[in-house]
């Protein structure tokens, strides 16, 4: 790239970041438009709308409830995927949606859970099911019980699968507003029928949803296939409300709400400053240890890195994603795959200069080389990210969709921006090797050798959190600490004399609730305008539920008499738990027939099999010995250490492929993997220790909450990182050597090859004195040993 040119990127590329920075922090106009501030944020960080509904039965069945909160929950993910639905009592489901504020707007939009009817204009006798009224609305001229035993009720909202709001174009005559409506299998061929006869006679079919008629269109053919659009809606607004009013009419109980109320953050601001200030302490180490150890590149990684945060947290607000705890979890997994990338791209510039390549040649080559490796280790973590959102529920879709934006922007920044910026450097005359890279002795550590002592270790650490998880059951606890998400508990409503801000209630009343229950694992929420807490813990019994409010009363002049006591269930339900289960086992399947398709080997993806199983069971081992609560964030910590595996031992296999076409007759496979291990080594440690410099300041400054999310982190972190660099290459040599065709044969050429290294080794002193005589012969004759050099790079 000419000087100019260069000049011109750098401007151009300082401009932009100063730009993205301005936006994110300040934003645009009087309302601050594109600022970190506006990005929407979970229950956990910054509160929301919490809506009580009961059951008209006293006692529903519990079928009946999980059909019920199951569908709720489908609905309310419009608002946003990290909304819970959970049960509490016998017959009320709370709604908790994060990032809104008017919960008057949220009823009206939802609407009131009830029953809905579509219904024949005609009965079986031909009388009328429903006639215009003196209001000059439609209304119903028999009960819903009669009409059904004369057969005018033609399907439910059970019959219902979706129904939204949309917009068409037909002939280029305006925008119309519709709502698409798709049945089960259940109502499509109910609904055949009876559109078969409302189109031959000119009939309507009227919906009656929670008392009224909502809709009643007129039938302009037959629908046979179980989707039909209604249209004739005046704006947007009336699309989307019809549609939501037939979703949530398809519930299997009627619902009446209670109570609602806007709900403060669950963590309070305290713990979104400590982990801001964290982040930012975070980040500046990871630039800071990054320049140390990569001169010039460190410096151009740092300032993509800067460039990569602003423009992740303007994508946030852009895409109106709500952050929580576990997608912040994924911001974390893929800043760290940012600056794995940059890490190995210069780490192949460094060992290009080091072997004497000029810096222009090893840019290019260092680009080249470390591209395969970034885009197996992205892709293999988009698709995995793509399964989770598609088949994840809740917190782990958000976990997906912010993982993907950070991977797909990581992709982009390394491989596009630092290529440009990079270049632009060298442009401007900064060409010097020692400024580009500075000499660095290669280990040689025989990882082969020592496979025995890793398994054992990890082996141990494994037998150690069995061993744990065992006693706990044996003792009466579980053998995790399963935290109130997993378990359900009970739910305390509190009215205090005092408005206590969340870090009052932490530091001045959580101290006397463990006093009762004798765990940490608590969780409290403001209502706002009044001084009325939620106070969620374990399952309390009777004893316990008086012990509770005689405390409360003896240490804060509580009135024993308005404090209300519920058992509630658990918020991360039995179908979140199974989506999660589901979407990660055809993750992890994707991700390692990507492996097999690219390594064209299923031995490098049994290799990371075993090594992601590791991981696994030595954090539950953590989990396990440490009794750190098992919440919310532990689906997102266990992918996010799953995330940061694969792509470690991809570096590694990548590594490995490259050097088995250039493999000599005489050389050993052994070698070939200690070598390619031992080159990837430093890009091991470096990804692993910048990562874990940001997620340490996080604990450190962080509050309870965010430690118990940090610190199983950390560990599996460390766990990836050993069983990449220590297992994973033993693993595949092992089953290379000794399972599949040809596998014997290898053995016998491994032997042979070991033995010709060594008798090398042993000869070595001799041959680089003869090589040392040898060139000092070809100076003293006018040899050129820069001509040599030439041709090699030929």
């Amino acid at each position: 790239m000419k000087k100019g040119k260069s000049v011109i990127v750098i401007v151009l590329a300082l401009a932009i970041t100063a730009l993205c920075l301005f936006t994110a922090f300040v934003g645009w106009g009087k309302s601050g438009t594109g600022a970190v501030r506006h990005i929407k944020t979970g229950l956990d960080l910054a509160g929301g709308v919490s809506i009580t509904y009961e059951t008209d039965e006293a006692m529903p069945s519990a079928a009946d409830m999980g059909d019920t909160i199951q569908k709720l929950q489908h609905r309310v993910d419009q608002y946003s995927t990290e909304s819970n639905v959970y049960q509490e009592g016998a017959n009320r489901i709370n709604i908790e949606i994060p990032g809104v504020t008017n919960a008057d707007e949220i009823l009206e939009d939802l609407g009131s859970p009830g029953s809905l009817y579509f219904i024949a204009q005609k009965d079986s006798e031909g009388n009328d099911s429903y006639k215009i009224g003196s209001s000059g609305a439609y209304e119903l001229a028999d009960t819903i019980e009669n009409l059904e035993k004369k057969g005018a009720i033609v399907c439910t909202g059970a019959d219902v699968d979706d129904a939204q709001g949309g917009i068409i174009n037909e002939n280029n005559t305006g925008n119309k507003y519709v709502v698409d409506l798709k049945f089960k299998a259940s109502g499509t061929q109910k609904f055949a029928e009876a559109t078969k006869t409302a189109y031959e006679n000119g009939q309507t079919i009227g919906i009656y949803y929670d008392g009224e008629f909502i809709s009643v269109p007129t039938v302009q053919s037959v629908i046979s296939d179980g989707s039909a659009q209604i249209t004739g809606m005046e704006s947007m607004e009336a699309a989307n409300q019809l549609a939501a009013y037939i979703r949530i009419g398809g519930l299997t109980l009627t619902l009446h709400e209670i109570r609602s109320n806007v709900v403060g953050a669950q963590l309070g601001q305290d713990a979104i400053r400590t982990s801001l200030i964290g982040g930012a302490i975070g980040l500046a180490i990871v630039c800071l240890i990054m320049i140390i150890i990569y001169l010039v590149p460190g410096v151009i990684a740092a300032f993509v890195l800067v460039l990569y945060t602003a423009l992740m947290l303007l994508l946030l607000n852009a895409f109106d994603l709500t952050l929580t705890l576990p997608g912040i979890a994924g911001i974390i997994l893929s800043i760290g795959m940012a600056v794995d990338a940059n890490v190995i791209i210069y780490g192949r510039i460094r060992e290009d200069i080091t072997a004497g390549a000029s810096v222009n040649s090893a840019i290019r080559s260092g680009f080249k080389k470390a591209t395969s490796a970034i885009v197996d280790g992205n892709v293999t973590t988009l698709i995995a990210a793509a399964v989770l959102g598609v088949l994840g529920s809740g917190t782990i879709r958000g976990f997906a969709l912010t993982l993907a934006l950070g991977v797909a922007l990581s992709m982009f920044t390394s491989l596009v921006i630092s290529r440009l910026l990079v270049y632009a450097v060298y442009g401007v005359g900064v060409r010097k090797a020692s400024a580009w890279a500075r000499a660095k002795k290669e280990p040689h550590i025989n990882f082969i050798k020592n496979a025995k002592k890793s398994f054992i270790v990890a082996g141990v650490v494994i037998g150690i959190g069995l061993v744990f998880m065992i006693v706990n059951a044996a003792q009466g606890n579980r053998a995790l600490n399963f935290s109130l998400e997993f378990l359900g508990g009970t739910s305390t409503t509190v009215s205090f004399e005092k408005d206590y801000s969340l870090s009052e209630l932490d530091n001045e009343v959580k101290p006397v609730i463990m006093e009762v229950t004798g765990d940490a694992n608590v969780s409290m929420q403001k209502v706002v305008g009044s001084s009325e807490v939620i106070i969620k813990t374990r399952t309390l019994n009777v004893d316990e539920r008086q012990q509770l409010t005689d405390k409360l009363h003896d240490k804060f002049n509580v009135d024993s008499k308005k404090v209300t006591t519920e058992n509630i269930s658990a918020t991360v339900g039995a179908e979140m738990r199974r989506d999660a289960i589901l979407a990660v086992i055809i993750a992890v399947i994707l991700m390692l027939l990507y492996i097999v398709i690219r390594f064209r080997d299923v031995r490098f993806a049994s290799a990371a099999v075993l090594a992601l199983i590791h991981d696994v069971l030595v954090t539950l081992a953590a989990y396990a010995v440490l009794r750190i609560s098992v919440g919310n964030s532990f689906i997102a910590v266990m992918l996010t250490i799953l995330g940061y595996s694969i792509n470690s031992t991809i570096v590694i296999f990548d590594r490995i492929r490259e050097k088995l076409p250039t493999m000599g007759k005489n050389q050993s496979l052994r070698s070939l993997v200690n070598a390619s291990v031992n080159q990837t080594l430093s890009r091991s440690i470096y990804t692993n220790l910048t990562t874990l410099a940001s997620i340490l300041v996080l604990y450190i400054v962080g509050v309870a909450s965010i430690k118990e999310f940090t610190l199983p982190m950390m560990v599996g972190i460390v766990a990836g990182t050993f069983s990449s660099v220590c297992i994973t290459g033993a693993l595949w040599y092992f089953l290379r050597t000794r399972v599949g065709k040809g596998a014997k044969e290898l053995q016998v050429r491994e032997e042979k090859a070991e033995l010709k290294e060594s008798s090398d080794a042993d000869a070595a002193p001799a041959s680089a004195n003869t090589a040392s005589a040898g060139s000092a012969g070809a100076s003293r004759s006018g040899g050129n040993p820069n001509v040599i050099r030439k041709k090699k790079k030929k």
